[in-house]
């Protein structure tokens, strides 16, 4: 049984997106390699805080079907740069109980081994549920504190807690517990400012998410305030030169518990919307790397909606703030222009039979050799796809991807990672961006 301290995935583990039926010697090795990165792995395999993303290759690969030879190839590729967690402080963790004094060690990568412990013996004895609305969902000055953190680092806390509440794994949850913590804290300041700023003055005319970023872009002011310069585009561009305006359009778009499930499937189809579409043609295709992480984290929201333990005005808390910050992504690679037509008239690099349909894109998926973003996003368009089916056939008017252009996206998705060159394109507004890149070789409209 899967406890805070014991993962322990089935073959009914698999995931809200379906592919084809694992078995229980998949499920038993996955579940020993995760166990093996819980015990062994920091959260952060460098000084500079880059991500551990062992639990999300893992699961994401596991629940679309890889074998158990794969799953063991994907994580020793990954497993090898990893470092281990600190030397426990038995009076961090006990300090972590008082709180008095849990403020004073977050924000600080040394400590995620004791808030990881800690986070476990609370679950232990309080339920993970209990823990949850307890530290993110109080709705208290640590809670918002804690619940902003998750926000940080590009989503990954959040993409964190969405895994293992998906997959049904406590341990993962106090693991994305504990990376809230060790993040810093500006991304939640940002998100509680603009929640501040929509209860003060309400939107007299809301917004759709695809109109806020027509106006994101047509906003010159917010449009250039990030500089290709910036160590971080949001913080040092967007927050520091144009804070009011990132605001001011953020806060157009509203969440209410009447709305809530049509607004969900509102960001998912818009993140994968601006994530896709922001090309820049004659070059390779590619996706913006930060883009990407908007994509990759809307999946979640669904079953976060599911647990009966959020209540629902945190549902749609959690869902505006995912709103806010995927406007402040958008601005922050200088808004670039999405162009659809790179969508609906784009050719799959392999058009043999099975390889551009969903089961062969997801094959070539769990084979490629990365540190799982490139599945993430895959599993995450195909999600879309479905959560957007009804809301397509009600003709939305927020709806922009859609029909055939689902499988042209997944296409897209496998063809730029396997083609020449970086992966990723890295802020996709700047020209400077994409001056490595190739121009695409030339293929005929189908």
């Amino acid at each position: 049984m899967a406890t805070p301290s014991r993962i322990h995935l089935t073959v009914n583990d698999t995931g809200i997106v379906k592919n084809k039926p694992q078995t229980a010697e998949a499920a038993s090795k996955v579940s020993e390699l995760l166990q093996q990165n819980h015990e062994k792995h920091h959260v952060f395999y460098n000084e500079m805080g880059f991500h551990n993303h062992i639990v999300h290759h893992m699961l994401t690969i596991y629940g679309l079907g890889a074998p158990v030879s794969i799953i063991e190839k994907r994580y020793a590729e990954n497993a090898s740069y990893q470092r281990p967690p600190m030397t426990e402080k038995d009076k961090v963790v006990a300090d972590l109980r008082s709180p008095a004094t849990f403020s004073k060690y977050l924000g600080s990568g040394k400590y995620y081994h004791p808030f990881l412990l800690f986070f476990q013996r609370e679950m232990e004895d309080k339920g993970w549920e209990n823990v949850l609305n307890e530290y993110l969902f109080a709705g208290n000055e640590r809670a918002d504190n804690m619940l902003g953190r998750m926000f940080a680092g590009f989503l990954h806390p959040i993409i964190h807690l969405g895994f293992g509440i998906e997959f049904n794994q406590p341990a993962i949850i106090a693991e994305a517990l504990a990376q809230a913590a060790v993040h810093d804290d500006w991304t939640g300041r940002f998100l509680l400012a603009t929640e501040q700023a929509a209860k003060a003055h309400p939107s007299s005319n809301p917004k759709t998410l695809p109109d806020i970023i027509d106006s994101i872009h047509a906003d010159k002011k917010l449009s250039t305030a990030a500089h290709f310069s910036d160590s971080n585009k949001i913080r040092d561009g967007i927050l520091s030169r144009a804070k009011d305006e990132m605001i001011k359009h953020a806060t157009q778009w509203v969440v209410t518990p009447e709305n809530l499930e049509e607004k969900t499937v509102e960001m998912i189809n818009t993140s994968i919307y601006f994530t896709a579409a922001a090309q820049h043609p004659p070059k390779q295709v590619k996706f913006d790397f930060y883009f990407m992480h908007c994509a990759n984290s809307s999946i979640f929201f669904h079953s976060f909606n599911a647990l009966p333990s959020i209540s629902t005005e945190m549902k749609v808390r959690m869902l505006q703030w995912k709103g806010y910050l995927d406007l402040a992504m958008y601005a922050s690679r200088r808004a670039p222009p999405l162009l659809m037509d790179e969508i609906s008239n784009y050719v799959p690099a392999k058009l043999e039979k099975g390889d551009a349909e969903w089961p062969g894109i997801f094959e070539r998926l769990i084979g490629f050799q990365d540190d799982g973003h490139a599945s993430k996003l895959g599993r995450s368009v195909r999600h879309g796809e479905l959560a957007s089916k009804k809301w397509e056939d009600k003709n939305a008017d927020w709806i922009k991807v859609k029909g055939f252009m689902w499988g042209k996206i997944g296409n897209m998705v496998i063809d730029s990672v396997e083609d020449t060159g970086e992966r990723w394109v890295r802020s996709a507004g700047f020209d400077e961006a994409w001056e490595e890149f190739a121009d695409r070789p030339r293929r005929e409209k189908i």
